[in-house]
């Protein structure tokens, strides 16, 4: 049996592609490594974003909650003028007369309406949040119930509730309330 062996003239035609290859080979495992930590960082705000997302709209609906309660104990019945605060014990809501029928823009979009009141914060430290929210009394010429020959005699009010701005995400939640 003859052996084959190689001589150094076969060796000085080598090109060098196994280097090319690794150096491509090394460049592309760059790119997956670079589009992955880029997606990580997205994935990161994307689950920050929904975390203050959440915060903002439970702090609304609380607010909603708390105008609601305070509703239900004061039972104001603004008719005129500004908004104003009403209280009974422990309890006190921020109430508007009706609004104005054919108003242009309503209270809850207008940047000059200063009737807003701060309701309890929701969260602590930087995660804080503190809603605001104001009522709207509708009036007492509401039917009653489900019966709609009921004489008219029940009140209604629409609170509206916000949270966030100032660079976090905002909400505004509303509600019809209606008392007997």
């Amino acid at each position: 049996m003859a052996r084959q062996t190689s001589s150094p003239q076969q060796y000085g035609h080598q090109s060098g592609v196994a280097l090319i290859v690794a150096l491509i080979m090394v460049v592309i495992m760059s790119l997956i490594g670079l589009t992955g930590v880029r997606m990580i960082f997205q994935e990161e705000k994307m689950a920050a974003y929904s975390y203050d997302r959440t915060l903002t709209f439970q702090s609304a609906e609380a607010a909603l909650r708390e105008a609601e309660n305070g509703i239900d104990q004061v039972r104001p019945e603004p008719v005129s003028g500004a908004c104003s605060t009403f209280a009974s014990g422990i309890y006190s809501v921020r109430a508007c007369p009706p609004p104005v029928a054919g108003a242009a823009t309503p209270r809850w979009l207008d940047s000059a309406f200063t009737g807003w009141a701060n309701a309890s914060a929701v969260g602590t430290g930087t995660l804080s949040v503190t809603p605001q929210y104001f009522v709207e009394y509708l009036g007492s010429g509401f039917p009653c119930g489900m019966d709609p020959s009921a004489p008219p005699v029940c009140k209604r009010y629409r609170v509206t509730a916000r949270a966030g701005g100032n660079g976090r995400s905002e909400v505004m939640v509303q509600s019809l309330y209606a008392l007997d």
